[in-house]
């Protein structure tokens, strides 16, 4: 089934639109949770949610922002991380309230932090961005990126240095 017969069943509430979605793009999002939960009873249940999160928000998909596979792939890398954040709460909550709340002030830093980061990942070459988003967006180990890429592990912390050092100086010399 096509990626857009798919979307228009999943707008159409076709509840077998479910079933295509899964068998289409299961191993794909299955690749996106597995660095992010590598114990797999963790990552079938977060894989579930992101099933119902992906029929539940299906409406707010524009195709002018990017594609469907970018935007099914951020539900679940951020489903993911949210599973992960919520069970380490959930386990520290038995010695104290967690004070992880952010004021204003911090979110909005963090959201001109982010734009200025893409801003300089913009002046980088596509397979360097595409390195770096695996690394550090898709939290994917040295060992399957280097796998995934015919390359050796050092040859890949390697480019990262290299891609960090020139980050650092689009950036000015902050962290990254």
């Amino acid at each position: 089934m096509k990626e857009e017969d798919i979307i228009a069943r999943l707008r159409d509430g076709d509840s077998q639109a479910m079933e295509a979605l899964m068998q289409q793009y299961g191993p794909f999002l299955r690749y996106i949770l597995t660095p992010i939960l590598p114990n797999a009873s963790e990552r079938e249940e977060c894989f579930s949610e992101v099933i119902v999160r992906i029929w539940q928000k299906q409406a707010q998909y524009d195709p002018e922002k990017g594609s469907w596979k970018a935007w099914i792939a951020a539900i679940a890398r951020n489903a993911a991380l949210n599973w992960n954040r919520n069970r380490k709460q959930t386990e520290s909550l038995s010695e104290e309230i967690p004070t992880d709340t952010m004021i204003p002030e911090d979110i909005l830093l963090r959201k001109e932090r982010q734009k200025i980061l893409e801003q300089a990942l913009l002046q980088v070459s596509r397979q360097e961005r595409l390195l770096f988003y695996r690394k550090y967006y898709y939290m994917q180990s040295t060992a399957q990126i280097a796998r995934e890429l015919g390359m050796t592990e050092r040859a890949v912390e390697g480019k990262l240095y290299r891609l960090k050092k020139k980050l650092r100086e689009l950036l000015g010399g902050d962290t990254v």
